[in-house]
């Protein structure tokens, strides 16, 4: 199957350019991957559970999952992403299964998996009805009582990058900002091509009205980056134990706190399946 057909051809371009692989080894990465990692042992609900991985990227996270001893299976549309995670896989004793493929269309049976991480889908797929089928689609392979944990980035993410960075006065940059607030869509100007291709930028309430509205149980929204981020010196001082644990705690204190969510450019929902019986 041609991955072309998969996503849009701006994003396969946009990944073709830039190197999922190494950006969780530098920087914000760094953190990020040790902070989603936390964010998932939350909520996997046996020593040995079956995980679907969509949107996984290189596989990163299907690779610390299988470690753990859980049955993973990573979906991923980029089939430059699809060759370094088969690599990956095939080094380990416990594999992960990898599939081309995307979240509206899942090769998985009806209630199969006891926990689904959407990672690029919610964000990745600009058109409301393309998150709705993505959601739809999770649900059904979901198992009663499973649980879905879908990562967004928030509508506020660019501006505040923005402001901290000055961009924001330039005049592209503050229009592609004005269309993330108040209408969610995120398309990067010519001028700044490093930027996120194409994609749909959350606000916390409507992240949990799209989940919501096909009938699964909201469990708790978490901040991915928090606040901590604003810190001026956040690189520095992530790098020193004491001002680390500091940074960390201000995180966890402040995780769940909807007036807050917007101030941290990535989220997770956590949401359920629970069998209804009256329908």
């Amino acid at each position: 199957m041609n991955s072309k057909q998969l996503i849009s051809r701006d994003i396969e371009l946009f990944y073709n350019r830039a190197s999922e692989e190494t950006r969780l080894d530098k920087g914000m990465g760094v953190f990020e991957f040790e902070r989603i990692k936390s964010l998932v042992e939350k909520y996997i609900p046996t020593s040995s559970s079956k995980i679907i991985d969509i949107g996984g990227g290189t596989g990163k996270y299907s690779e610390w999952l299988a470690k753990k001893g859980h049955q993973v299976h990573l979906v991923e549309p980029v089939a430059k992403h699809i060759q370094i995670a088969q690599n990956r896989a095939n080094r380990l004793k416990n594999r992960f299964s990898v599939h081309l493929g995307e979240a509206r269309k899942l090769e998985f049976p009806d209630n199969y998996a006891d926990l689904i991480i959407l990672h690029g889908p919610l964000y990745h797929l600009q058109k409301k009805e393309d998150r709705d089928l993505a959601i739809c689609e999770a649900k059904r392979i979901l198992k009663n009582n499973g649980i879905i944990l879908g990562f967004a980035i928030n509508y506020t993410a660019s501006t505040l990058v923005g402001l901290l960075s000055g961009l924001i006065h330039k005049k592209p940059f503050f229009e592609m900002c004005k269309e993330e607030l108040t209408r969610g869509i995120h398309n990067p100007p010519h001028d700044f091509p490093w930027l996120l291709a194409e994609a749909f930028y959350h606000n916390p309430e409507q992240l949990k009205d799209e989940f919501i509205n096909q009938d699964l149980t909201y469990l708790n929204t978490y901040a991915v980056e928090g606040m901590a981020w604003l810190d001026k010196e956040y690189f520095v001082n992530m790098l020193n134990d004491k001002k680390r644990r500091t940074l960390m705690e201000l995180i966890q204190v402040t995780e769940n706190d909807s007036y807050l969510l917007p101030f941290s450019p990535h989220m997770m929902i956590a949401v359920q399946k629970k069998y209804n019986y009256g329908k």
